[in-house]
């Protein structure tokens, strides 16, 4: 285990992001551009950044999965139950993004040769800091979508998991993590795209074996009835505690230039894994 603080910095005031609602309605792409953006300025600037996101009804699938054979039958049968389709430029497989569950995104600069444990640590670190009366497990769910060695659970049902993306000497770790409703009915979903987009198909990579019963929200498995703005506030009071600072961020002139450019990228990337 790394011993790791979440906001270990050179600084103690952060930049705070808070697009919980105003991306609602927006395309999940306009996140990943934006967090591209501010590893960029963590590591131009060594400003690092907390930033909170959330989309409605979304399924992100990794860059595999829009290889699968019958990916068009899927996205047919996604937008068919009211989910938008987007490609993510970062690592994994498939994740249903919706409005119980809160991206979280901890950006900081970073040299490209530390640890992409400790990356994925200091995660971690917050997530225990925020539920303290959870005894929260790390380490690949079988039967999870997007499993991974850094998934999140209680009592063996994943509730959370973690990615981490790195340009130009900044990081930028991201959770998605799942507050309100049914882990297992997110599961299924996901299940059902799956089958959908193999088919008859032998797949070249191992697709997950969804088991739904293996997925939960915090609030089911902690017996708990927090919404997503609470979580949101309870880490921005968890952050005071290590000494930090947020300070509200609005992009300047030159950063929405950025902005627009990342997200023309993320979109062309799009296109052409789904073409």
């Amino acid at each position: 285990m790394v011993n790791a603080s979440p906001f270990q910095s050179k600084v103690s005031t952060w930049k705070l992001i808070d697009h919980s609602k105003k991306f609602l309605q927006t395309s999940a792409l306009h996140s990943f551009a934006y967090d591209d953006l501010l590893c960029t300025l963590a590591g131009k600037k060594d400003q690092p950044s907390l930033r909170f996101w959330v989309h409605q009804n979304t399924i992100v699938l990794g860059t595999q999965d829009s290889r699968l054979d019958y990916i068009n039958e899927a996205i047919t049968f996604l937008k068919k139950n009211n989910y938008h389709v987007v490609v993510r430029n970062s690592g994994g497989l498939a994740v249903l993004l919706d409005d119980g569950v809160l991206n979280l995104s901890l950006i900081f600069p970073g040299e490209t040769t530390s640890s992409i444990d400790a990356g994925y640590e200091r995660m971690v670190a917050l997530i225990r800091a925020l539920f303290p009366q959870a005894t929260i497990q790390t380490g690949e769910v079988v039967g999870s979508y997007c499993p991974g060695s850094y998934d999140l659970s209680i009592d063996g049902k994943k509730f959370a998991g973690i990615s981490q993306r790195r340009i130009r000497g900044g990081i930028a770790v991201q959770i998605y993590l799942c507050v309100t409703g049914s882990g297992a009915q997110r599961a299924q979903m996901v299940k059902q795209m799956y089958e959908h987009g193999i088919g008859q198909s032998k797949p070249s990579y191992t697709v997950p074996s969804i088991d739904p019963a293996v997925m939960g929200s915090l609030n089911e498995l902690l017996n708990t009835t927090y919404t997503v703005e609470e979580i949101v506030q309870r880490t921005i009071d968890t952050a005071s505690t290590f000494g930090i600072s947020l300070e509200p961020h609005m992009l300047s002139e030159e950063e929405d230039l950025l902005f627009e450019a990342q997200l023309e990228r993320v979109t062309q990337r799009q296109h052409r894994c789904l073409q």
